[in-house]
C-alpha cells in the first residue's frame, strides 16, 4: 500500500465518539465456525485481532494458530473493511460483545489512538522493546510522549534500486570495480548520466515517482524537522531551514538532467521502466522486491540488480528516508490486557520471522543473517529514516510538502515556498498549543 492510500490528514483533536456500529464491514475470516456450540472452547480465553489489509491474512491466522495452541487460547483474526478503521475500532470498543482488543495501525495514528483511549501502554514483560531487537526507528514510531503504546511490526521506506548489470559495464569503462562505483551523493549519479555509453534501450539514467512524497522526501529528510524523530514535540518544528532549501534547489535542478513528467508518472509505471531495462536507477520502496523477484520468475527480468541506501543530496548535505510503521496497539478498552500483550509479543518477536516470505512485508526487528541482502539493506535504511509524524495538527503535513515539491519541480519559488509551508504548519500548531 503506497503512502497517498495510506495516510488520511487529521485535524480534529479527539476522535467522535460514535454512538452506532453501523458502517463497518467485517469478515470474521471463518475463524469461529463450528466453534460456538462445543464448551470446551467456550471456556478458554479470546480475543479479537482487527486488521485491514488482507495480504497479512494467511501470516496472522498462522500466528493466531499457534499462539492459541502453545496457550491454550483463542486468538480470533478478524479483517476490517472499513475506510474510518480507527473509527471502527472506537464504535466497536463502546458497543460490541466482540471488543478488538489488539489491533493493527499504522505508527502515524497512535497519538489519534492513544488520546481516544485505543492504545494503552504496553506491558512488555519480556522486554523485547529495547535497541537489542529493534532500531531507535522503530521504538521512535510506536513512543508517544515518552510511553511505548505499541509494539513495531513492520515497516516500509525507500532506498535506492539501480540495474547491476548495467553498473558493471560502466565500471568495466572506467576500468573500476562495480562495488566501488554505486553511487554515494546525487552528484555521482549525474556523473555517471555524463560518463556512461548507455546500451541500447535504456532511456535515461534515473527515473522516479516524483508526484508522492515517499519517494522525494529523502531529499529534504535531514533537515525539515517536524515534532522530532518521535514525531510528537510540537516545540520541535523547523521547516524552513537554509539547508532544507538547498536541497531542493538541487532536486529543482534535476529536471533539467531527468525529465519526468511529475502528472503522468507512476510507481508502478517507475518499476516496469526499470525492470524493462529502460533506466540504471530509480527510488523504490521495500514492495520492489517481490516485483522484481515475480519479474524474475516470469522471465521477465535478464539482469541483476542490487539496493543500496539513497544518495546524499551533495557532499555537504545529507538524506535521510522517510518511513511508517505499522504497530500492534493494545485496545485500552480491552479486558484482556494482559493476554492481548502476550500475544503482541509474540507476533512482533517470535512469529515474525514468517511474515516477510508470507506477507511481502518486512519485519521492523533488527536484520538477521538469514535475510538476503536487500531487505537487509531495506531494514540498514529504515533505522536512519524519519518516522512519520503522529501529531494529528500537523497531520496534513506530507500533504502540502507534496504539494510543493510538485511545485518545485515545475520551478517554483523555493523560498517564497518553503516560508508559506512553515507559516501554515506553525499556524496548527499555535491553534492547539494556544
Amino acid at each position: 500500500m503506497h503512502f497517498k492510500q495510506r495516510i488520511i490528514p487529521v485535524l480534529a483533536l479527539i476522535i467522535m465518539m460514535a454512538t452506532v456500529i453501523a458502517g463497518s464491514k467485517i469478515d470474521m475470516t471463518g475463524a469461529e465456525e463450528g466453534l460456538a456450540g462445543l464448551s470446551v472452547f467456550q471456556k478458554k480465553e479470546t480475543i479479537y485481532f482487527w486488521y485491514e489489509d488482507a495480504s497479512m491474512t494467511d501470516f496472522l491466522n498462522s500466528a493466531a494458530v499457534s499462539f492459541g495452541s502453545e496457550r491454550n487460547v483463542r486468538v480470533i483474526p478478524v479483517l476490517v473493511d472499513d475506510s474510518e478503521y480507527l473509527e471502527a475500532i472506537n464504535r466497536a470498543s463502546l458497543h460490541s460483545q466482540r471488543v478488538p482488543d489488539v489491533y493493527l495501525l499504522g505508527h502515524e495514528s497512535l497519538e489519534k489512538a492513544y488520546l481516544a483511549g485505543l492504545a494503552s501502554p504496553i506491558m512488555d514483560e519480556k522486554g523485547i522493546c529495547i535497541e537489542a531487537h529493534f532500531p531507535q526507528t522503530a521504538l521512535s514510531a510506536v513512543t508517544y510522549h515518552d510511553k511505548l503504546v505499541a509494539y513495531p511490526l513492520s515497516f516500509e521506506t525507500s532506498a535506492l534500486v539501480y540495474n547491476k548489470t548495467y553498473l558493471q559495464q560502466w565500471a568495466e569503462q572506467q576500468e573500476q570495480v562495480v562495488d566501488y562505483m554505486i553511487p554515494e551523493t546525487v552528484d555521482d549519479i549525474l556523473k555517471i548520466g555524463d560518463t556512461f555509453d548507455v546500451p541500447e534501450g535504456v532511456e535515461g539514467i534515473m527515473k522516479w515517482d516524483v508526484s508522492d512524497i515517499f519517494y522525494n522526501y529523502w531529499i529534504v529528510g535531514n533537515y525539515m524537522i517536524v515534532g522530532g524523530d518521535p514525531g510528537d514535540d510540537e516545540g520541535n518544528i523547523n521547516i524552513n531551514n537554509e539547508e532544507a532549501k538547498q536541497c531542493l534547489e538541487v532536486y529543482k535542478a534535476l529536471n533539467q538532467f531527468f525529465y519526468i513528467e511529475s502528472d503522468t508518472v507512476t510507481f508502478d509505471s517507475v518499476v516496469q521502466d526499470f525492470i524493462e531495462g529502460k533506466i540504471v536507477f530509480t527510488i523504490a520502496t521495500t514492495d520492489v522486491i517481490g516485483k522484481l523477484e515475480a519479474a524474475g520468475a516470469e522471465g521477465r527480468l535478464d539482469f541483476e540488480y542490487g539496493i543500496a541506501g539513497v544518495p546524499a543530496v551533495s557532499s555537504g548535505l545529507a538524506s535521510r528516508s522517510l518511513s511508517v510503521t505499522t504497530a500492534v496497539c493494545i485496545n485500552g478498552y480491552s479486558s484482556h490486557q494482559e493476554l492481548a500483550n502476550e500475544f503482541a509479543t509474540y507476533l512482533v518477536n517470535d512469529y515474525s520471522s514468517h511474515m516477510y516470505q508470507r506477507t511481502g512485508r518486512m519485519s521492523a526487528k533488527l536484520a538477521s543473517d538469514e535475510e538476503d541482502e536487500g531487505v537487509r539493506t531495506f531494514k540498514e535504511e529504515y533505522a536512519k529514516s524519519v518516522p512519520l509524524t503522529k501529531m494529528m495538527a500537523t497531520g496534513n503535513f506530507w500533504i502540502e510538502l507534496e504539494v510543493l515539491f510538485s511545485k518545485v519541480w515545475n520551478g517554483g519559488d523555493i523560498p517564497v515556498l518553503v516560508q508559506e509551508l512553515s507559516d501554515l504548519i506553525m499556524l496548527q500548531i499555535q491553534a492547539v498549543t494556544g
